[in-house]
Formats: C-alpha cells, sequence, structure tokens
C-alpha cells in the first residue's frame, strides 16, 4: 500500500487519487501553493487597492488615529450638558460628581466623538480593526470579507457588523479590540468566543 516515494496512504485516500509520479506530485504542490497563496488574497470588502489583505493594527495605532482624525461632524452630534438652574447647580456641587481635569474632559469628549463615529468602509483603519478582531479572536491568520454570516458567529445579530454599531458606534468596536488586544484578557475573550459556538447555545 506505498505510492510514489514509498510513503503509506490512507485506503481512502488511494481509491480517490491514483499514485503519481514524482514530476506530478511537485506540480500538484505548487498548484496547490499557489491556490493557497490566492486564497489568502481573497478579502472582498477588507482589501487595499493592491489587493493586499489589511495588516492587523495595535490599540494605540487605532487610538492615534482618532486622537489626530477630524472628527468634527462626530464632535457636533455630541450634546452640550444643559445649563442648570441655581439650586440644581448648588445641589450638584455639594452632592455631585467631582469637576473633570480638563485633560479627562478632552477624553470624555474624544470618546463621545468616537461613539457617533460610524463604521466606514472607506477608512482603511475602522476595517483595520474588524480585520484585527476577527483574527484574534478566531486564530486565524487569513482576513475575512467585509459583510458575511462569519460575523454573526462572532456575535454581531447579522452580517453586517456596522448595524450593531449604531448606538455606540466606532467607540464599540474599539473596546473590543482593547479586550481581545490585551494579553491578560484575550484567553477570556476566546473561551467567550468558543462557549458561544458550542452547540447547546444554538
Amino acid at each position: 500500500m506505498s505510492g510514489a516515494g514509498g510513503s503509506e496512504r490512507p485506503e481512502e485516500w488511494q481509491r480517490l487519487v491514483p499514485p503519481a509520479s514524482p514530476a506530478r506530485i511537485s506540480e500538484e504542490q505548487r498548484l496547490a501553493r499557489e491556490e493557497w497563496e490566492a486564497l489568502e488574497e481573497i478579502q472582498s470588502g477588507l482589501r487595499s487597492t493592491s489587493g493586499a489583505s489589511p495588516p492587523p493594527i495595535s490599540f494605540t495605532e487605532a487610538l492615534q488615529h482618532f486622537q489626530s482624525a477630524e472628527l468634527s461632524g462626530s464632535r457636533g452630534k455630541v450634546r452640550a450638558p444643559r445649563r442648570r438652574g441655581i439650586l440644581a447647580a448648588l445641589l450638584h456641587c455639594l452632592c455631585g460628581p467631582p469637576q473633570l481635569q480638563p485633560q479627562l474632559r478632552e477624553e470624555q469628549e474624544l470618546a463621545l466623538a468616537m461613539a457617533h463615529c460610524s463604521l466606514d468602509d472607506s477608512e482603511w483603519v475602522h476595517m483595520r480593526i474588524l480585520q484585527t478582531i476577527y483574527q484574534q479572536l478566531t486564530c486565524s491568520k487569513l482576513g475575512c470579507p467585509r459583510y458575511g454570516a462569519h460575523w454573526e458567529e462572532l456575535g454581531f445579530q447579522g452580517a453586517d457588523p456596522g448595524t450593531d454599531l449604531r448606538g455606540t458606534g466606532m467607540l464599540g468596536l474599539m473596546q473590543i479590540l482593547f479586550f481581545v488586544l490585551d494579553s491578560r484578557m484575550l484567553p477570556l475573550a476566546r473561551e467567550i468566543f468558543q462557549l458561544s459556538q458550542h452547540e447547546t447555545q444554538a
């Protein structure tokens, strides 16, 4: 039961594939390698113009993008706190939370602006964030299409993750990104993902 080169093959394999010469095997291996490499390029909706899969993104890089991005449209949607009456202002001063420091106010404004920033298919950083979340949870080195049932497997309601982000915007996606990139939290994130795939969860 040995094929070319004397290697043992399962009976099933031998029935399906006739023994081949070493030259044919190397040609088959070459074709298989090309097919595998081509598979890595199939990144519908998440490809750059060159066709390459977007590289993973770090949380710091993603945060720096939002800190430097023009979020004026999103910042315009953030509601300013309403003016309080004299009595309400006095009660707030005595019993309310302490005033935020100026640096924290800037961070609060950024977080609120990110919550009003929608997922944008034309924004490369947004697509890299999606890609990184998918790869971290599934332990896949390959990319994934922008739309598809694989997002439902990750826990989104449908084939388009953007529809789940209407209330939280990119802030929600950034929280997931932090969760899957933090070395202490990643094992927990993967355990949760594995548990969600269990047959009893269907």
